[in-house]
């Protein structure tokens, strides 16, 4: 490293986001770019480890531990203290197609992995990677590439989401014909629609379509395969398929009045709202508003962190997320250790935004919802819950019971259900008679991505569950090289 005793001499910075009070007006991305000399510092904090275990994308304890497309992380580091943007771009690219996107919502399982996280903080990973990729839009330097040369070979993906983009443009690398498909009318799946502008620039996506485009992978939207294009057609026309349409059968809340109006999945709350912002900035209307209404959001993920977030900006009167988990701690337990994920609380961008405007955490954990109850309407007013604990039961299993004397009534008029996802869809399966393993997803081995008909692949949530952006990618880049494979008798791809 440049300056192997950096780690001792600097302390962790990261660029400050905007305002709460200022960004919950709009819906811009919240975080600002940061100096390019304390970028440079931040580099300088890697410490020539003998293991980086940050680029290991192993799983640990039932988590992921380290980059899962094992970025060349202290490479690149060295590179922007020394100050060499551009080749640290280079080394960024050998293994993630995407920067721009896991550099703004991936939670970095890289950095509770770092070896400088035992006793310090870690260092800036993730808003490192974020910055070399956008320094190397805003220089130019990133250029379509046409193929070497052309193999003949045409392959369909299906679905544009990480896993899809990732594949399509890795087969596009070795000179394969890639059409993907989307049945929504706009490229990038959960990128597009399933993450919120404020977190995730729409213009940030599109300006890698476009790119991509440009060097010669075809889109097509509005098209859903099985539908609208027959699997038999796309057998016929295409050497080779890869699938990677995504886990998007939402989990449903089994409780009484479940059927009442304005009990939404989050996946159809934050899809209109970005579909109504980029149609017509809010002005067609055809979206869900949270605005003067009493929000209850079930669920303590991400998604729901950004519903929390989405709520706050339409308007929303008062906005509480539940979560069925106990609150974790502030600091790792001996239990967690390094350099396993640490499971501690953390205060994301949405719950800030809520102890800004509300003055409190929007979290309520330990809580499970028994029923709802609505007006004369249909609509729902209510949901009524009870507190819970987490015991053993004699197999040793952790189960909930609940706690008498610890119910609630609680006012809503907009109930979101961001519990996660159980599968894929059926219609896209069955139509090309593909097996399923026992959680319903794509029977397809890890590695290998093939699934029980031959020249079809399967990669992304679709093959592996509800999971990251990054494992999307890392799954996308897998299926590609073993579709190159297939289709050539050998393979250069990584």
């Amino acid at each position: 490293m440049g300056k192997p005793t950096g780690f001792l001499e600097y302390p962790r910075e990261l660029p400050t986001d905007r305002r709460p009070a200022e960004r919950i007006r709009d819906w811009q991305e919240f975080h600002l770019p940061f100096e390019k000399e304390k970028l440079r510092i931040q580099g300088a904090r890697c410490m020539d480890c003998g293991t980086p275990f940050c680029h290991s994308g192993i799983q640990i304890g039932g988590m992921t531990s380290g980059c899962p497309i094992n970025n060349l992380i202290p490479e690149w580091n060295d590179l922007v203290y020394r100050g060499f943007w551009e080749e640290a771009l280079i080394h960024l690219q050998k293994t993630n197609n995407f920067p721009e996107f896991t550099g703004r919502v991936c939670p970095a399982p890289c950095e509770g992995s770092c070896v400088l996280g035992i006793s310090e903080p870690p260092v800036t990973i993730k808003n490192i990677e974020c910055s070399i990729i956008d320094t190397g839009f805003e220089e130019n330097w990133l250029v379509p590439e046409q193929p070497a040369r052309l193999t003949g070979k045409k392959v369909a993906v299906v679905g544009s989401g990480p896993a899809g983009l990732a594949c399509a443009a890795q087969l596009n690398k070795a000179g394969h014909l890639v059409t993907v498909f989307e049945r929504h009318d706009r490229i990038g799946g959960l990128l597009m629609y399933g993450i919120p502008n404020m977190k995730l620039d729409k213009g940030i996506v599109q300006r890698r379509i476009d790119l991509m485009a440009e060097c010669g992978v075809k889109f097509i939207t509005n098209t859903d395969v099985g539908r609208d294009y027959s699997t038999q057609r796309m057998l016929k026309e295409f050497d080779a398929i890869v699938l990677c349409a995504g886990s998007t059968k939402p989990r449903n809340l089994q409780v009484e009045e479940r059927d009442l109006k304005n009990i939404i999945f989050a996946m159809e709350f934050l899809h209109a709202n970005t579909k109504s912002i980029l149609d017509s900035n809010h002005q067609d209307g055809n979206y869900i508003s949270a605005r003067d209404k009493d929000v209850i959001i079930i669920g303590g993920g991400d998604t729901g962190t950004d519903c929390v977030a989405t709520s706050i900006r339409h308007g929303c009167k008062s906005v509480v997320q539940f979560e069925i988990l106990q609150k974790q701690p502030s600091k790792r337990l001996p239990n967690n250790p390094w350099p396993q994920w640490p499971r501690i609380n953390r205060l994301d961008y949405g719950q800030e935004e809520a102890v800004h405007l509300f003055g409190c955490d929007p979290r309520e954990y330990c809580i499970m919802t028994k029923k709802f109850v609505g007006d004369h309407n249909g609509n729902v007013k209510e949901a009524h819950t009870v507190g819970i604990e987490w015991k053993k039961d004699d197999n040793g299993r952790f189960l909930p019971v609940e706690m008498p004397g610890t119910g609630r009534v609680w006012p809503t008029q907009l109930v979101i259900l961001s519990m996660g996802f159980l599968g894929p869809e059926d219609t896209l399966i069955d139509k090309f008679s593909i097996e399923r393993d026992e959680r319903s997803n794509v029977n397809a081995e890890y590695g290998k991505y093939a699934t029980n008909k031959k020249g079809i692949f399967a990669a992304g949530d679709m093959r592996r569950g509800q999971s990251l952006v990054v494992w999307a990618i890392n799954e996308g880049r897998g299926a590609a090289r073993e579709c190159d494979r297939y289709l050539m008798g050998s393979t250069s791809l990584p």
